[in-house]
């Protein structure tokens, strides 16, 4: 068999296919972004840093994923793009070299009663199909192990349509596993009457005690006395059974009072309605304390928090329930799913092994599948939504991380550095929003945006290594090495609050005092238990400020002028101002533009292409009618105020004219967290996740509570940020106010008068007091994970 000769190939040019090695992005001018151009090396990790508001998020989400994602919907049908959501095309020229791009945000998962973490990452869905083939007794397919699928049973006569028509008798049966008596969530809510009203007066004499209800109200107080349903002028206690079912549970029924048709209803259904539906977070203060002193969440007596049904709970595989297995810790479940052998449902055993490994590998192992979704982090919530992305065989993907560290103590960043540049490995394009020093440290390319925030961002301010970065003059590169230094002197408590016995989660019997009048960081590994034990043992009394991690909620309308409360006070000004309504001055209101209802845009929808937004004509996105616009003060109109940054709002309502006391010290609290450079009216769906955690933080610095709880507030912050922060802490204490810290930025922990570190492990393996006492005492021992690396942070 005779060969082919072959001739060493003479050098030729690269294939066309591999000169496209690059993500090509110019004239991007999504929200502050200012004609940016920058070029991505693909299968590399880059690190987008800055500071909050430089325009990280704006380039990385809202331009590069988002028009890949846009385009990738474009190669749908129309059909099936109507059914898909739309998004209009990012403010760009020019996007080359766009690759399939997956989004694992910070977004909090759903906060649906019923979403858990087995249910979001499908791992319940294989434990069903595992019970419903081994589970003894036997009770059902699949369904009947789901806590969202109720039972129904029907019975009765159908017409068949075949030859002659006939009514047949049929039943109908579906095996469900929701628990009947909480409908599948766990815990039954229940309503304090007393908090509502008091029995002992009439309703004429102002028996009601609910917020906002007053005697002269006629939808509220006045409906109840003049429905005819019920006696004002006797003692709620005194009513007959008959009155007391249709003054607390009388379905809507329609009455005349006074000549107007009105809806009635029990009070309880309307509670419900007009209270419970709405999100506390946008409550005023007094109706939020209402709510939670009136609605209680207790432990489902039926299911004992199982959310599931006695016949799913009975059906065991070696004794384990799936109410147990979705109790354990994921570490502890995969070691049970390891002992079953069953060659009949092999594919199901493996697939449940690796997702199951893949919890452990990713940090979260202490995690129970009935853990409600809505109670994660905002790293946790990350790292949850990373599970489905380690094993994919796909590459060639761009993925794109917001912050992948928040929420992880220095012991664990490493892990999760480990695991991006795996991402990177497999050939992938991995693209990283980012402010920690050590995940910043292993990146290929490094783009550095700035100089400032807001309209003082936007431009890139350096593209290259991360050598290059730590020599360059721009603001991360100054402070990409900063240390804080441990306090020379520490301040002595005030006093203490003492905790006792907490078991809440994993919390092992915890005896501590928290000490008062001083700044007291709590630390430990992710899962130890610091929520746990500040949250969850701290009672919330009257003079408790707490702001964790729940995410604002507000539409395009809602804006920090809104949010904050200060739009009262500037509305009321102008009206005073000017002789006239408060109610002009509000673009939700009498005031806005007819046009555009106060949007400042009109969108039109295009069905299953994207929706168009156009500056309305008529207002030229002002809001306002132009009759409102002729009231001034101060020399400005109502949209001249709102589009004034905070600093500048500062100067104009200080003094002078338009000085207005209640706004002023508003605005001086949106300064005091860093957020200066931020307008009045700007919308907050346009805020990064750190400018939401800091406004937030603002708005509840006006509490006059004497403790104030905050739960990891450097997330989102740059390196130079930080350092206002500590101050901002400094002032609160200074103040007279007592400042629990729940962080791990070993800045915050160096900081500290002092310490609380719990641990040792996550999960069962944490839950207790390992280390309590000064910085210096916690870096001097070195006994724990938290003292080693702090130790090496600041150079002991």
């Amino acid at each position: 068999m005779s060969k082919g000769t072959t001739t060493d190939p003479k050098p030729s040019e690269p294939h066309a296919a591999d000169t496209h090695d690059r993500i090509r992005v110019h004239g991007a001018r999504e929200n502050n972004l200012k004609d940016v151009d920058v070029e991505i090396p693909k299968r590399r990790l880059t690190v987008f840093t800055g500071v909050s508001g430089s325009g990280k998020s704006s380039l990385v989400f809202d331009t590069i994923a988002a028009e890949s994602q846009r385009m990738i919907n474009e190669t749908y049908s129309a059909f099936v793009q109507g059914f898909m959501p739309t998004a209009a095309r990012p403010e760009v020229d020019v996007l080359d070299g766009l690759t399939t791009a997956i989004s694992v945000d910070q977004q909090r998962m759903g906060g649906d009663p019923r979403s858990t973490v087995g249910t979001a990452t499908d791992v319940n869905a294989m434990l069903r199909i595992l019970f419903s083939r081994l589970g003894q007794p036997h009770i059902g397919p699949p369904s009947a192990f789901s806590f969202n699928t109720a039972s129904v049973r029907a019975s009765g006569a159908i017409t068949v349509e075949r030859g002659d028509r006939k009514a047949v008798r049929a039943t109908y049966s579906r095996t469900g596993g929701m628990c009947p008596h909480c409908e599948g969530r766990g815990k039954v809510s229940d309503i304090d009457l007393g908090q509502l009203y008091d029995d002992t007066k009439s309703i004429a004499d102002g028996a009601f005690t609910i917020p906002g209800w007053k005697s002269e109200n006629l939808w509220t107080v006045g409906i109840y006395a003049e429905s005819g349903f019920l006696d004002p002028n006797k003692p709620i206690r005194d009513f007959t059974e008959q009155e007391m079912r249709d003054f607390l549970h009388r379905e809507p029924t329609k009455v005349k009072v006074n000549g107007v048709n009105l809806t009635f209803e029990g009070l309880i259904p309307k509670i419900q309605k007009s209270f419970l539906s709405k999100d506390r977070e946008s409550m005023q203060p007094h109706v939020r304390a209402f709510v939670e002193r009136a609605v209680t969440f207790t432990t489902c007596p039926g299911c004992d928090g199982t959310r599931l049904s006695e016949g799913a709970r009975s059906s065991k595989i070696k004794g384990v329930s799936i109410a147990d297995a979705c109790a354990m810790e994921i570490r502890d479940l995969a070691e049970w799913v390891r002992g079953l052998d069953e060659p009949s449902v092999a594919p199901v055993l493996t697939a449940l092994r690796n997702t199951l490994d893949s919890f452990t590998e990713i940090g979260l192992g202490y995690l129970s599948l009935d853990r409600p979704a809505g109670t994660l982090s905002g790293g946790e919530a990350q790292r949850v939504k990373m599970i489905r992305h380690l094993g994919s065989s796909l590459t060639d993907v761009t993925y794109v991380f917001d912050e992948p560290t928040t929420g992880l103590h220095p012991h664990d960043i490493q892990r999760m550095n480990s695991l991006l540049l795996r991402l990177r490995d497999k050939g992938n394009t991995v693209l990283v929003v980012e402010h920690k020093p050590e995940a910043i440290a292993i990146a290929d390319h490094v783009v550095d945006l700035g100089p400032g925030a807001g309209t003082e961002g936007g431009a890139v301010c350096f593209e290259g290594t991360v050598e290059g970065l730590r020599a360059s003059d721009t603001v991360t590169g100054r402070h990409l090495d900063d240390r804080a230094a441990l306090k020379e002197a520490v301040r002595s408590p005030a006093g203490a609050l003492p905790i006792r016995g907490a078991t809440a989660n994993n919390l092992q019997g915890v005896d501590v005092d928290i000490p008062l009048g001083v700044l007291c960081v709590v630390t430990g590994v992710a899962g130890s238990g610091k929520s746990s034990l500040v949250h969850g043992s701290i009672p919330a009394e009257e003079g408790v400020v707490s702001v964790d991690q729940s995410a604002i909620r507000g539409s395009r309308r809602s804006n920090p002028a809104t949010y904050t409360g200060l739009l009262d006070p500037i509305r009321k000004a102008f009206a005073k101002a000017n002789g006239v309504k408060p109610g002009l001055f509000s673009a939700n209101s009498e005031g806005a533009c007819p046009a555009c209802n106060g949007a400042g845009v009109i969108y039109t929808d295009l069905a299953m292409m994207a929706s168009v937004a156009t500056t309305c004509e008529d207002c030229d996105g002002k809001r306002f009618q132009p009759s409102v616009l002729e009231y001034l003060l101060g020399g400005r109109d109502i949209s001249e105020v709102l589009a004034m940054p905070v600093t500048e709002a500062g100067e104009f309502f200080g003094a002078g004219e338009a000085r207005t006391p209640a706004a002023h010290r508003i605005v001086g609290r949106l300064a005091d967290v860093g957020l200066g450079y931020l307008s009045l009216g700007q919308p907050l769906t346009t805020l990064s996740g750190g400018e939401r955690q800091r406004l937030r933080l603002a708005t509840h610095m006006a509490g006059r509570g004497g403790v104030y709880v905050l739960d990891e507030p450097t997330t989102g912050l740059h390196l130079a940020d930080v350092e206002q922060l500590l101050g901002l802490l400094d002032r609160l204490v200074d103040s007279g106010k007592s400042v629990i810290v729940i962080e791990h930025h070993q800045a915050v922990m160096a900081h500290a008068d002092w310490i609380i570190d719990l641990g040792p492990g996550a999960g069962h393996d944490g839950g207790r007091v390992v280390f309590e006492g000064t910085p210096a005492e916690l870096v001097a021992a070195r006994t724990t994970v938290t003292g080693d690396h702090l130790a090496r942070y600041v150079g002991a």
